[in-house]
This record gives C-alpha cells, structure tokens and sequence, in this order.
C-alpha cells in the first residue's frame, strides 16, 4: 500500500472555510499587485461586497447595503466599462488586468487565478437560451478582445488568445485562437491554414 502524503492542516482550511469579505479583498488586492487603485481590482471588490451583502438576514438591513452596492455597480461600469454582476460566481484572486469593454454575463462560472484583459465579453449565445453562459477553470489566461459564447467550459491551464471568438469547449492546457477559435496544434486548426 502506497503512503498518501499528508495535506497540512493549513491547506485543509483554505479548502474546507470560506473567506470573510476582508480576507476575499485582501487576497484580490495583493493579486492586482497592491494597487487599489486599479480599476480591475475595485470592480472585483464591488463585485465581493455584492455577494457578501446577500448574506444578510433579514431583508430590511440588507436594502441600504443593496441601494449601495447597485450606485457602485453602476459608477464601475459606467467609469471603467467593466460589469461584472454579483449573480456570476467568481473564484479566488481572479485578475482584471486592464479595464474598458468588459463584459461578464451574470451566470458566468470563473475559476481561481483566472485573468481577464480589456475587451472581453463573456455571454450567452442564443436569445432563447439566455441563461447559457461560459464556465471557467482554474488558472484560465483569456486575452485582450476574446469572445465567450453559450454553454461552454474552458479547462483548467487554458489560454484564449487575444480576439478569438470561442464557441465550444476548450480541454484543459490548451491553446485557442482565431475566429471562431481553433486549438493551436490541432489537426482541424492545421487543415484550416
């Protein structure tokens, strides 16, 4: 019988409790390089008092943090072009690199250490299916101008390279460029050129 190694208690916690709202912000804050005064990392932070403030019970406290949050909502898409709604589910230490043209559906799944750059819109593809929306993995590098449409997952490793339009499921550690986007050493993106 083959010996497991063991996970360190720390590591136990990390996975098994989920962070405060200060701990969430702290953790994005270090990940935008210290800087809060960036526009990825205020809308991140927005984004977290946004879920946080759902907790509150009963609904009558959480009206005034609800008027609040949709005033920031609002002044971070309509400042920086980034919108991105409580209703996603964003991992831990996701990066907004840069601001302008940033468009998050709300039923978007992001997972941990993701980065998103300027220009990027994740969305449905069909109006008859508007709850259809992309679904990230962990560690997931989307470049500048990339398109996400419908009911897809992108793997964990991935990177969608700068203006590509991604229409189907990505496999994890892979590369996909172009429009619609191709995996990179693929033979169906090899036949195309």
């Amino acid at each position: 019988m083959v010996a497991q190694p063991e996970i360190t208690s720390s590591v136990k916690e990390e996975e098994t409790t989920e962070l405060g709202l200060w701990q969430q912000l702290k953790e994005d804050w270090i990940a935008h390089g210290k800087d809060w005064t960036k526009p990825g990392f205020r809308a991140v932070a927005v984004y977290r008092f946004g879920v946080w403030r759902m907790k509150i019970k009963p609904i009558f406290f959480r009206a005034p943090l609800s008027i609040l949050y949709r005033s920031l909502f609002r002044k971070i898409r309509n400042s920086y072009g980034i919108e991105l709604p409580y209703s996603a589910q964003l991992g831990r230490r996701v990066v907004i690199e840069h601001q302008s043209c940033i468009v998050i559906h709300g039923d978007c799944v992001i997972g941990d250490d993701c980065i998103i750059r300027q220009g990027v819109t994740m969305g449905n593809r069909y109006l008859d299916r508007p709850f259809d929306a992309p679904k990230l993995g962990k560690r997931v590098n989307v470049g500048a101008g990339a398109k996400l449409f419908g009911n897809i997952t992108i793997g964990d490793d991935a990177n969608i390279g700068a203006n590509a339009v991604v229409l189907s499921d990505i496999p994890p550690g892979k590369t996909a460029v172009g429009i619609p986007a191709k995996i990179l050493g693929s033979k169906k993106s090899e036949d195309n050129t």
